[in-house]
C-alpha cells in the first residue's frame, strides 16, 4: 500500500482488532514496573504475569501499540533501519484462541482490501521445523495453505529462527511463525529464502504460540496451564516496507524533524549517502529522549541506569550537530516536532512539554560545559606524551564517562597530535561499566520477576511498595494535592519516591509526613484490593497518576481511610505489617521534582 502513514496504520490496527472482539490496552511505561531490566523492550514484557495465568482485568483478547526502547542498537543508529525507540503493534490471546484464529486474522489484516491489501504472492511465511522436544509445526503450515499461501512460500526453519523464549531460556516459550514481505528485488540465488539478508525478504510480523514453560534452568519443557498467542509487528518497519522506502527515516513521523534540520543546516537528507547519518542519529535520539522525559514515569539524565542511557542519547545527538554545522540548542526545535506529532496519542506530552524541553536544554548546556572540561583534561593527559604514544583505554573511557567526552572526539584530537587510542581497552572499560549499571538496575528479566528475589525479598518489597502509597497520601496532606507522583524505585533496602514540589521540604514538613505514615501503620488498617472500571475508580476517589496507561478495568488498593490508589501491586495485607517508617533523605530529583528516600524498620 502506497502513501501509508504511521497514523493510518495505527488506526487500521485499532479498527481491525476491535471488530474482531479484542480490547485495547494502553502502552505501558518505558520504565518496567519491576525494575528487572532498564527499559520495556517488547510489547509482551508487561503482560508476562497474565501470560503465566493471572487474569487480565481487560479480558483474554487484547491489542496495543507499545513504545519500546532497546539499547543494543545505539551504535547502529544512523543506517537506514535501526532505532533505539520504536513502536511494536501487538495482539494477544491469553488462554483464548490459538493458531487457527491467529494465523487467519494475520492473513486477513495483511491482504484485506480494507486494510493493508498486500497481494498474497508478495508474502512468505516460516514455521518451526521441529526438534527432539517438539515436532514439526504442520498445523501452522496447513493453516497458511488454507489461507492461500502457496507451498513454495512456506519454509521450515530450526529453533534459532522459529522458536521464541525469554533470554536465558527460563519462562514461557513456544514455536512461532514469521511473515515476510517480498520487496521485489531479484533473488540472490536458487536457494534465496527468508533466511537471506540480501534484501529481497523483510520480516513484517511474528506470531508466537506460547504453549510451554521452562520453570528452572535445565528443566524439561512443560505445558503451560493455558495456551497463549503473542504477536509483534514493527510499526516503522511496516510503513517503510509497504511504501517502498529505502530508509525508515523517510516515514511521516520523522518528516517535520528532518525538514527542520535541513533548513537549519542548509544540507539535504539523502539516506543513500554516508553524510546522512547525523540526520538519522539526531532524529532517533531526540525522539527517544522526548519519550523518556515525557513518560508517565519520567527519566532524567544521570550517570546511572536509565538516566545514563538518556544522557548518552542526548549527548550523541549534540555531537552530531557539529557535523550538521548547527547549534546544539537547535535540538529543542527538533524535540518540539516530536511532541507535536505524538501529543494526540500521548496526552501527557502536551502537559509535560515545558518539563521535557527544560530538561533537554539543561543537559545540552551541561554537555557543552563538559566538552570544555574534557578538553582541559585531555591537555593534562597528553601533556608529556610524544608522537606515536597511545592513550590507554581506561583513560579514554574516563574522559567519556567522567567528562562526557565523546570517544570520536578523543580519537579526532589524538590523531591531530599524532597519538593513537587503545580502543580495545576503551570497549572493555565500557562493557564493565555497562555490567555494573545492569547489576544496579536489577536482575535480568525472566518471567516478569527478578530471579534474585527470594520469598522473603518479595515480602519486603510488598511492604515497601505499600509504604509508598501511605507516603504519597501523607505528602498530599502536608504539601497539597499537587504533590503528584513522578516515579518510584524500590529495592529490598529502601524505597525512593519522586513527586511534584516547587521547594525543598522543611524539617517540620518532613516530620509531619513521617508521623502521618506511622499513624497509618499503627492503625493496622486492612489493605483491600478491588477490581472496577476506571470511571468507578475515579468516582470513588482513587488516585491514578499514571492514568494514560490504564485500560477500562483497574485494580484499586485501599488502606483504611489513609490511601486509595490504582495500582498493580504487590502489597502487604495490613498496614501494621510495615513496621516503622523513617525518612532518610529529601533532595532534588530534577526541576520541580523532589525525591524522598525512606526505609521501614
Amino acid at each position: 500500500m502506497k502513501n501509508l502513514t504511521s497514523k493510518m496504520l495505527l488506526n487500521m490496527w485499532r479498527d481491525f482488532w476491535l471488530k474482531n472482539g479484542h480490547k485495547e490496552i494502553k502502552g505501558a511505561s518505558l520504565i518496567p514496573e519491576d525494575n528487572s531490566v532498564l527499559f520495556t523492550t517488547a510489547g509482551m514484557q508487561p503482560l508476562i504475569p497474565y501470560l503465566m495465568g493471572k487474569p487480565h482485568p481487560m479480558g483474554k483478547k487484547l491489542f496495543d501499540c507499545q513504545p519500546c526502547l532497546r539499547t543494543n542498537d545505539i551504535e547502529d543508529v544512523g543506517d537506514n533501519r535501526h532505532h533505539t525507540m520504536f513502536f511494536m503493534l501487538g495482539n494477544w490471546s491469553i488462554g483464548s484462541y490459538f493458531k487457527e484464529e491467529a494465523i487467519k486474522w494475520s492473513y486477513d489484516f495483511l491482504t484485506n482490501e480494507k486494510y493493508l491489501a498486500i497481494p498474497k504472492n508478495r508474502l512468505a511465511v516460516t514455521v518451526f521445523q521441529g526438534d527432539e522436544r517438539v515436532p514439526r509445526d504442520e498445523k501452522s503450515a496447513s493453516l497458511w495453505k488454507e489461507c492461500g499461501i502457496s507451498e513454495d512460500r512456506i519454509f521450515y526453519f530450526p529453533k534459532k529462527d522459529n522458536w521464541w523464549e525469554i533470554g536465558g531460556g527460563v519462562g514461557p516459550c513456544g514455536p512461532d511463525t514469521e511473515i515476510f514481505y517480498d520487496t521485489g528485488k531479484p533473488s540472490c540465488g536458487k536457494n534465496c529464502d527468508p533466511s537471506c539478508d540480501c534484501g529481497k525478504w523483510v520480516e513484517i510480523w511474528n506470531n508466537v504460540f506460547m504453549e510451554f514453560v521452562v520453570e528452572k534452568a535445565g528443566d524439561p519443557l512443560k505445558k503451560l496451564p493455558q495456551q497463549n498467542v503473542d504477536t509483534g509487528m514493527g510499526l516503522e518497519r511496516v510503513v517503510s516496507v509497504l511504501n517502498g522506502y529505502k530508509s525508515t527515516y523517510q516515514n511521516d513521523c520523522f518528516e517535520k524533524a528532518i525538514s527542520v534540520l535541513e533548513n537549519l543546516s542548509g544540507k539535504k537528507f539523502d539516506f543513500e549517502k554516508k553524510d546522512s547519518k547525523p540526520f538519522a542519529v539526531v532524529c532517533d535520539h531526540i525522539r527517544a529522549s522526548v519519550f523518556l522525559l515525557g513518560d508517565v514515569k519520567p527519566t532524567v539524565p544521570s550517570n546511572v541506569g536509565q538516566g545514563y542511557i538518556l544522557r548518552r542519547l542526548i549527548r550523541r545527538a549534540v555531537n552530531c550537530t557539529k557535523s550538521l554545522n548547527i547549534e546544539a540548542k537547535s535540538l529543542i526545535e527538533v524535540a518540539k516536532c516530536f511532541i507535536e506529532f505524538y501529543k494526540d496519542e500521548f496526552k501527557n506530552f502536551e502537559q509535560q512539554e515545558q518539563f521535557i524541553l527544560s530538561e533537554l536544554e539543561k543537559e545540552i548546556e551541561k554537555f557543552n560545559k563538559a566538552i570544555d572540561g574534557g578538553l582541559k583534561e585531555f591537555s593534562v593527559v597528553t601533556k608529556n606524551m610524544k608522537k606515536g604514544d597511545i592513550i590507554d583505554g581506561k583513560t579514554a573511557f574516563r574522559l567519556f564517562d567522567t567528562f562526557g567526552f565523546p570517544k570520536e572526539l578523543t580519537l579526532e584530537l589524538a590523531t591531530e597530535k599524532g597519538f593513537s587510542v587503545d580502543l580495545k581497552g576503551f570497549e572493555e572499560a565500557y562493557k564493565e561499566h555497562q555490567q555494573k549499571s545492569r547489576d544496579n538496575s536489577g536482575a535480568m528479566f525472566k518471567g516478569g520477576v527478578s530471579q534474585s528475589e527470594s520469598e522473603q525479598d518479595k515480602q519486603i518489597l510488598a511492604r515497601l511498595h505499600s509504604a509508598t502509597h501511605l507516603l504519597h497520601s501523607a505528602l498530599r496532606k502536608v504539601i497539597g494535592n499537587g504533590a503528584e507522583q513522578r516515579g518510584s524505585n524500590i529495592t529490598t533496602e529502601r524505597l525512593r519516591f519522586d513527586f511534584v514540589c516547587d521547594h525543598k521540604m522543611t524539617p517540620e514538613e518532613l516530620e509531619k509526613v513521617e508521623n502521618l505514615v506511622n499513624e497509618a501503620i499503627k492503625a493496622d488498617a486492612p489493605i483491600t484490593c478491588e477490581e472496577m472500571s476506571l470511571e468507578k475508580a475515579k468516582q470513588s476517589g482513587a488516585i491514578g497518576i499514571f492514568e494514560s496507561k490504564y485500560g477500562d478495568k483497574v485494580t484499586v488498593y485501599t488502606m483504611g481511610e489513609f490511601s486509595k490508589e490504582i495500582c498493580g501491586g504487590p502489597h502487604a495485607s495490613h498496614t501494621g505489617e510495615l513496621g516503622t517508617f523513617k525518612i532518610l533523605k529529601e533532595e532534588s530529583s530534577s526541576s520541580g521534582i523532589r525525591r524522598i528516600k525512606a526505609v521501614l524498620k
